[in-house]
């Protein structure tokens, strides 16, 4: 009796693990959302439509990557201080100079031909792979492949990548399992994405090639080319520091004092891209000393860190060109700090 019923428990344990098991997924070669791309690749863009087949049927769904991306379901406040801290630091500032050194002749040039401060290239691939150094090692056809079929909230983002790496991939000869990148697919020394890679990367060093990968000097021009073709302004400044008069219990950490007028919220939430001309400034309780037009435009970015002051700064049109490459304030601001950082090295 003991052991039929021993036998029965396994057997009930065993369907259930089944049943509670998610279904097998099947290989992209044979979904119908993948074999619908394949076909608008092949009508559009002259593909073969068995090869293609064939090269889903490799390509494979990343769990992790899913994991990676989803956002929280609490997400805490982010840390400016600890955001910070990650990127701008003395090794990464030393780093950079060595880097700039290394570079010194195609930093200048590009800072001749497109306008922008080496200082800001350096910082850009420092904060990017640190020099190179971290580029990411997952397949860029798993990584594009899992974003584009299994992640609904961008997907339509992710499939152009995925067709613009296939562009890419055929344009530069390259078997598409042999790129690896970060887990969203960015490639390279600074991390372009396949659609930036195709129109902004340009051969710097003159070797017939556009090799983000393994060129120092390409990574430094299309970095620059980047930034130029999104609106860089040649010779100005990026951001200014502020001061606020905010909500009752918020500080600034230029001011050290709180204040009860709150209208400044309205230029926070406003955006980042810079509309509000300096002279307007005062009516929402912000000041800051400057030499530039009262008709300058700008936009007040909070920089917040849980238990301590907030940081206010005034971003102009190179801030804002900045979060064309990184669509976040943090992060244009810590590759701001760590050009600055790095300039002192030099």
């Amino acid at each position: 009796m003991k052991r039929a019923l021993l036998f029965a428990l396994l057997v009930f344990l065993s369907s259930s693990a089944t049943l509670a098991a998610p279904p097998a997924q099947k290989p992209y070669g044979k979904r119908e959302d993948v074999q619908t791309f394949i076909r608008q690749m092949v009508q559009q863009h002259a593909f073969v439509e068995r090869e293609l087949t064939f090269l889903f049927s490799r390509a494979r769904r990343e769990p992790a990557i899913l994991a990676a991306i989803a956002p929280p379901k609490t997400a805490p406040m982010r840390s400016w201080q600890t955001y910070r801290g990650r990127f701008v630091n003395e090794a990464r500032a030393v780093e950079g100079a060595e880097f700039w050194r290394r570079n010194a002749a195609a930093l200048e040039r590009a800072a001749q031909e497109h306008g922008v401060p080496a200082e800001i290239v350096v910082a850009i691939i420092g904060v990017e792979t640190v020099y190179g150094r971290q580029m990411g090692n997952w397949r860029v056809i798993d990584a594009l492949s899992t974003l584009a079929f299994d992640y609904p909230p961008r997907a339509e983002f992710f499939r152009g990548e995925l067709e613009q790496y296939l562009l890419f991939a055929r344009e530069q000869g390259l078997d598409v399992f042999s790129v690896k990148g970060s887990f969203a697919g960015a490639i390279g020394i600074p991390q372009f994405m396949p659609g930036s890679y195709r129109r902004f990367a340009v051969d710097f060093d003159g070797d017939g090639a556009t090799d983000l990968r393994t060129s120092e000097t390409d990574a430094v021009g299309s970095v620059a080319n980047f930034l130029a073709k999104h609106g860089w302004q040649r010779g100005e400044r990026v951001s200014l520091p502020a001061r606020v008069a905010g909500d009752a219990g918020v500080t600034s950490s230029t001011s050290g004092t709180s204040g009860t007028s709150g209208t400044f919220r309205a230029l926070v939430e406003a955006g980042i891209e810079p509309k509000t001309p300096l002279a307007e400034l005062r009516r929402y309780g912000i000041e800051t000393r400057t030499d530039l037009p009262l008709e300058t435009p700008v936009a007040l970015v909070e920089l917040e860190s849980p238990g301590a002051a907030t940081e206010y700064r005034l971003g102009l049109q190179n801030f804002y060109v900045l979060t064309r490459y990184n669509r976040s304030v943090l992060y244009a601001s810590a590759v701001y700090d760590l050009a600055q950082e790095i300039k002192s090295k030099r």
